[in-house]
């Protein structure tokens, strides 16, 4: 046989479509096999949290002061906290009706508390901001 003889067979068969993802998934770390899409986790993760967190000391001292903590008040931190992270803050002092609080803005964490009859110095050291809210 020679090649001039052979035939070709052409049949050409169409392959099944591939579904493009639109979306393409990750699944959470935390291990409950939820998968979410990526574009959410990364907001996620690039959106700062919106509660402020309270240290170990700082409860204490709000405990010790007996400082009214109730919802307004922390939606007026939260406010003032995101305000300072807009403009590149990272230990501020937030000064809120008659109470001081000093804040770790970048991990939204107060580190301590003093209302006005606490720190007769008046004295804050570290700090690169300061809001009133």
């Amino acid at each position: 046989m020679k090649v001039s003889e052979l035939q070709i067979n052409q049949r050409i068969y169409p392959l099944d479509p591939v579904k493009p993802q639109t979306q393409k998934t990750v699944r959470d770390v935390k291990g409950d096999n939820e998968t979410k899409p990526f574009a959410e986790v990364l907001k996620q993760k690039l959106t700062p949290q919106q509660d402020v967190r309270f240290s170990a000391h700082a409860l204490k001292r709000i405990e010790e002061r007996q400082l009214n903590l109730g919802g307004p008040v922390l939606d007026r931190l939260n406010d003032g906290i995101s305000q300072l992270n807009e403009k590149g803050s990272k230990n501020s002092v937030i000064f809120l009706d008659e109470t001081a609080f000093i804040v770790s803005v970048q991990n939204r964490t107060v580190v301590t508390a003093l209302d006005k009859a606490a720190d007769s110095q008046n004295i804050f050291t570290n700090i690169d901001s300061a809001a009133v809210v």
